[in-house]
Formats: C-alpha cells, structure tokens, sequence
C-alpha cells in the first residue's frame, strides 16, 4: 500500500515521481525481477526514500499500474468520442494492444500468477471498465459485433494477445483472427 494520502511537500512528490517512472521504465523492460535498488539508482535516490513512499515491490507496481489505467482511461474516452462504433470498438482495442506491447510489468501484471492490488487501483480500474461496457454495448446495440459479446470478451481477447506478444508471437494475427470470428456479417 502506498503511504498515507495527505499532500505530499514538492520534495517529496518529486521523489515519488522519480520512483514511478525509474520503476515503470525496469518494469516495463524487464516485468517484475527487477530489484528495487535497482529502481532507487536509476531514480537518483536511496533506497530507504523508495520505501517511505511504497511498502513493497507489490504496492509499487500497483501505483505503475495505475498510471497505466489512467494512460488507457483516457485512450478509451477518445475511443468513446468516436461516432462509429466499431471504429470506436477496434480504436479501443488495438490502441490498448500497442500501448501494452513494450510494457513487460502491465502485461505481467494482468497475466501474472500473483493477483494485483486492485483494490490499490480501483477507481482508475472501475471507469476503465465502464468506458469499455460502454463501448462494447454501442456495437453490439449497432449490430456490429455479435449480440452475445460482452465486456468480459474483450478481457479474453487483449489477455490472449498479451499471451502472444512474445518475440516470436504475431499479436496481431491473433486480434484479426477474433475480430473476424466476433464481428456481425450482414447475410
């Protein structure tokens, strides 16, 4: 869990900031072996100051994960503005897919044996959710994707190209092959 929530001096927001985006930057390239002295000497800091603001490694890759969902909140509120469904749809899910490729740490996060701290994320992970009910219900209400697609569906479907997004996987083929199988063909 991340310290207390009261203001933080501008010291010590900027601490904490360099502490999110030295770890973001070892997470996302080498997912959860990094070491968190590793992330306090990238961040310029000791490690004793890493550690005042996050109690373990499993509080601070819930705070990286949270700016993710703040980054993918406002990437499916563009989606979301889209007028076309599907566009909508396709735009949430492949910009969500690109955004995840180089970030080792996200998809470790949400494919990992370890369950994450959601409760440490779950306003940015609760509108998230809804924008992409949200989305989904458009195009199904559209007729654009299957009547019997749901929010859920597109969990199994990001989570199995992340599962592919891997040096010798084809992510996109993966994501194409679905769409075809989900997307309403007018007979």
């Amino acid at each position: 869990m991340t310290a207390p929530e009261r203001p933080l001096r501008a010291d010590a927001r900027r601490n904490r900031e360099a502490v999110l985006d030295a770890a973001g930057a070892l997470f996302a390239q080498r997912g959860d072996a990094v070491q968190m002295d590793e992330i306090a000497e990238l961040a310029g800091l000791g490690v004793g100051t890493l550690y005042r603001h996050f109690v373990d490694k499993q509080a601070l890759l819930a705070a990286i994960i949270g700016r993710r969902f703040e980054a993918m909140t406002a990437l499916a509120r563009a989606a979301d503005a889209t007028g076309d469904p599907w566009t909508a749809f396709e735009t949430l899910l492949y910009g969500y897919l690109e955004a995840v490729e180089a970030d080792a740490a996200f998809r470790v996060a949400l494919l990992g044996p370890e369950e994450p701290r959601w409760r440490d994320i779950a306003a940015e992970k609760t509108e998230f959710s809804a924008i992409i009910e949200r989305i989904v219900r458009r195009a199904v209400d559209a007729g654009r994707l299957r009547a019997d697609f749901d929010a859920g569906d597109f969990v199994l479907i990001t989570r199995g190209a992340m599962a592919n997004m891997t040096g010798t996987g084809d992510w996109r083929r993966h994501v194409a092959l679905f769409l075809d199988g989900i997307r309403r063909h007018d007979p």
